[in-house]
């Protein structure tokens, strides 16, 4: 923790506070609680941004899509729409926002909505699809006013919410003791070549319920670069003339994978909206060569660069180990639950 957040950490106590009060009032049914028929399943963290979870929740619609009839509902942040919208044929990126657009492109079969009002957004979404199987709540940890069946709680292998602070000192959305309520807790952005001795120190750190299960994962780079026209091997790409732009939280471990000594590299905030001002810096930057960039960095800006000179790095979440088993919690809570009964029928959240 810097100096300047260390001056903060009073009102991180007044926050923290303030968030485990809200949280008591659902639990205590003071504030209304809504469980639907179907199964919810709820991805988040308690961390701000760079968790790695748009590729995890692809990674449930590819495991679930092909069996189920899938829904995902987002906020749709920095969209320029407002109330409940779900993606058809005609629906833009400025619509729904980056990452429900990406997974609208990405999963043809999976029924793509926006809400801000998690409660709202699945009752129009069971009214419009009553067909649907299961809804995935992306980036809705914090949202109790739905009761889900299942919670899935990310956390990066760098930036453990176990050794972080409340903000403004840190960077939780909310105490600690939240991360009580997942069923599933996912470390991300792991080393691949992760040892036994620091997978149990991790353990150690997260003090997991007896109830509470544990996995960790990688990111996983495509070998291509991917454009709106083509694809190219990356050994072909000469990255000391190469451009590297991300408007993503914590874009490092994307620089790191691809950059030299040589290659520049423009970091813009998260779900960053580009500016033509921006577009022109990058052109210039880039000099005629290619522009590399994140998909959801993609999403925003392949209507505005040359479709001969952008590209983006595919990635996917992979496990280091038990993958079958995280799967078959997945498959078998929505393949056998009923009335989004939850997975823990007896927690104490």
């Amino acid at each position: 923790m810097n100096k300047l957040r260390k001056l903060l950490f009073p009102f991180s106590i007044l926050y923290g506070i303030i968030t485990d009060v809200r949280n008591a009032l659902y639990f205590a049914n003071i504030l209304k609680r809504t469980r639907f028929e179907k199964p919810v399943i709820t991805v988040g963290n308690l961390s701000v941004g760079g968790t790695g979870k748009t590729p995890f929740v692809e990674y449930l619609l590819r495991l679930l899509n092909t069996k189920y009839n899938t829904a995902t509902l987002s906020r749709g942040y920095k969209r320029k729409t407002s109330g409940f919208i779900i993606a058809d044929a005609s629906t833009t990126m400025e619509e729904i926002g980056d990452e429900p657009y990406q997974y609208h492109h990405k999963f043809k079969s999976t029924k793509v909505a926006v809400d801000t009002n998690r409660v709202n957004g699945i009752n129009n979404l069971l009214e419009k699809h009553p067909e649907l199987d299961v809804i995935i709540l992306d980036d809705a940890y914090q949202h109790l006013a739905v009761e889900a069946g299942l919670n899935i709680l990310l956390t990066t292998y760098s930036e453990l919410y176990c050794k972080d602070f409340m903000l403004p000192a840190g960077n939780l959305r909310e105490t600690r003791k939240g991360a009580q309520r997942a069923d599933i807790i996912i470390v991300t952005k792991c080393p691949e070549n992760l040892t036994n001795n620091s997978i149990e120190e991790v353990k150690r750190c997260l003090r997991l319920k007896t109830n509470q299960e544990l996995f960790f994962t990688y990111i996983n780079y495509s070998n291509h670069f991917i454009s709106n026209i083509d694809s190219i091997p990356i050994n072909e790409v000469n990255f000391n003339e190469a451009i590297l732009i991300a408007g993503i939280a914590k874009p490092q471990s994307f620089f790191n994978f691809l950059k030299t000594e040589y290659t520049k590299c423009l970091s813009f905030p998260d779900h960053h909206n580009f500016t033509k001002t921006d577009i022109n810096r990058i052109l210039v930057e880039a000099n005629g060569n290619k522009i590399i960039t994140t998909e959801k960095d993609f999403v925003r800006l392949k209507n505005q660069l040359p479709a001969n000179q952008l590209y983006y790095l595919p990635i996917q979440t992979s496990f280091l180990k038990d993958k079958e088993k995280m799967d078959k919690i997945i498959l078998d809570y929505v393949g056998k639950s009923s009335r989004n009964s939850k997975i823990h029928p007896g927690k104490n959240r």
